[in-house]
């Protein structure tokens, strides 16, 4: 036996989720011998999602793995991603407003989205780290970053969120599927704008309380004597 769903009257997620939720433990109560198997497109979007989780912690693996070489820390690239959970404010909050559910499309640019949220987030720190240096306090330090990155972190989102609105506007059937995967990046680039002038100076000021950012800082100056001083033959 087997049927088509009307896409625009249900959701073939919810629906597999209520029968096994509601259905399925009141038939194999009936019938213990009876095995309950998925195939189909249930069975490939399994395989989907593995494989989709898979990229997401190689892809935050190589992120980690680059900003600890241009931090020279391991703890700094942890501010600069914690980002990215925030960005999926955005990616619920698009879909609702657009009136989508999640899919693997929108999963997709969630994946995407990871490694385009972190722009913004290092580019902050960097001047954060650069004000330190002059010997700002830390406060000082992150008020003064969040004020002269500002402009440059609104037009790096903006004119990528501009580019993207084609293809939300588009009515084309060809477009349907592409379109929640432009709603995750598209929205969840929103959120990271809005939230990473504030989230990532509030988090330098805990990282300063712990002495994560301090004693990064403080091994820094402690190379760069070591560097000037002279050699002995």
């Amino acid at each position: 036996m087997q049927g088509n769903l009307d896409s625009e009257l249900g959701n073939a997620n919810e629906i597999l989720a209520d029968t096994q939720e509601k259905f399925l433990p009141q038939l194999k109560q009936q019938f213990p011998n009876v095995k309950v198997v998925f195939e189909g497109s249930t069975q490939e979007d399994a395989k989907t999602a593995a494989s989709m989780l898979r990229a997401v912690a190689i892809g935050l693996i190589g992120i980690f793995v680059v900003l600890s070489f241009q931090f020279r820390s391991y703890r700094e690239p942890l501010l600069v991603m914690a980002i990215i959970p925030m960005a999926l404010i955005g990616v619920f909050w698009g879909h609702f407003m657009m009136g989508l559910t999640l899919s693997m499309p929108s999963i997709l640019g969630m994946i995407s989205l990871a490694g385009i949220a972190v722009n913004d987030s290092i580019l902050l720190v960097t001047f954060i780290k650069e004000h330190r240096k002059e010997g700002m306090d830390p406060f000082d330090a992150a008020r003064q970053a969040a004020r002269a990155r500002f402009r440059a972190v609104l037009l790096t989102s903006a004119t990528t969120v501009a580019g993207l609105i084609p293809i939300l506007m588009e009515t084309s059937l060809q477009a349907q599927v592409l379109i929640p995967l432009v709603v995750s990046i598209a929205f969840g680039l929103v959120a990271t704008t809005v939230m990473v002038l504030f989230l990532v100076p509030v988090l330098y000021m805990i990282f300063e309380d712990w002495g994560w950012a301090r004693k990064h800082e403080e091994e820094e100056l402690a190379t760069n004597v070591n560097f000037d001083k002279p050699h002995s033959s």
